[in-house]
């Protein structure tokens, strides 16, 4: 098999994977329905050509059994530390160290349960003129406290297709909109505070977002998940807002410096 083709059986062995899971779970009963509001921060520093460093901050807000606002509970804050690593123009490798604070979480029963994570990835993008397709493959280390208090460790794989195109530009840059289409596989291993189940959910997210500047960007989606569980399977609509800041602070102090040598010049 030649090099030239393995990028194109890779993709469509990914997309052959999804579409039989998410076959697969229509076959489920859908029993409770969750609305949800998902919101992140996210602050990139370049490092380098090769090296940059990311910040995640995060929460969700979602309805309940008992009431449909969807800012009915705040059930999840999370701080991300990442280290990205651009092996080739189409490989971007990544790490991430995570805690999140769950509150109140329906996916996992409704108790606290705090969590670290950790996690390696790898991004292949096919650069198409006028758009991107990518597949993401992610590993994740979940060490988690049950209900019982005792902490469990969940391993847990992630296999994601994503579609971005721009709108009123052939690349991404200041003033361009988006549109953005994305459909993500969950599968893990087994535990008492996540479930027996070995496949964990499916999620579709759909969108656009808008580039303020080069370096400022925001993006809002609708999220879809499925997800099967031993208490009964759930559903979870999201309205997911992402706000991201490229190199924010070198840049504000870039603007300052200037601004005070224009003050000094004058």
């Amino acid at each position: 098999m030649s090099s030239k083709n393995a990028p194109n059986i890779l993709l469509k062995k990914n997309i052959s994977i999804l579409v039989v899971i998410l076959i697969t779970s229509i076959g489920y009963a859908q029993t409770t329905t969750y609305n949800q509001f998902w919101n992140e921060f996210q602050f990139n520093r370049t490092i380098n050509e090769k090296w940059s460093a990311e910040l995640n901050l995060g929460a969700v807000y979602s309805s309940t059994e008992s009431s449909p606002n969807i800012f009915e509970e705040n059930t999840q804050r999370s701080i991300r530390g990442w280290g990205h690593y651009y092996l080739s123009p189409r490989w971007k490798l990544s790490a991430f160290l995570a805690y999140n604070y769950n509150k109140d979480v329906p996916e996992i029963g409704q108790f606290k349960s705090p969590e670290w994570r950790f996690a390696t990835q790898g991004i292949y993008y096919f650069h198409k003129t006028g758009y991107t397709l990518s597949t993401r493959m992610r590993i994740e280390l979940r060490h988690m406290r049950n209900q019982d208090e005792s902490w469990e460790n969940v391993l847990r794989y992630r296999q994601q297709i994503k579609y971005l195109k721009p709108i009123n530009s052939k690349v991404l840059r200041e003033g361009v909109v988006y549109a953005v289409t994305s459909d993500e596989l969950y599968i893990k291993t087994g535990a008492k505070v996540t479930g027996e189940s070995f496949f964990d959910r499916n999620r579709f997210n759909i969108g656009a977002g808008y580039l303020f500047t080069d370096d400022i960007q925001i993006e809002l989606t609708y999220a879809n998940e499925y997800l099967p569980r031993n208490s009964g399977n759930q559903i979870v609509n999201a309205a997911s807002l992402t706000i991201t800041f490229n190199n924010l602070f070198k840049n504000l102090n870039e603007k300052i410096l200037h601004k005070n040598e224009t003050s000094n010049d004058e």
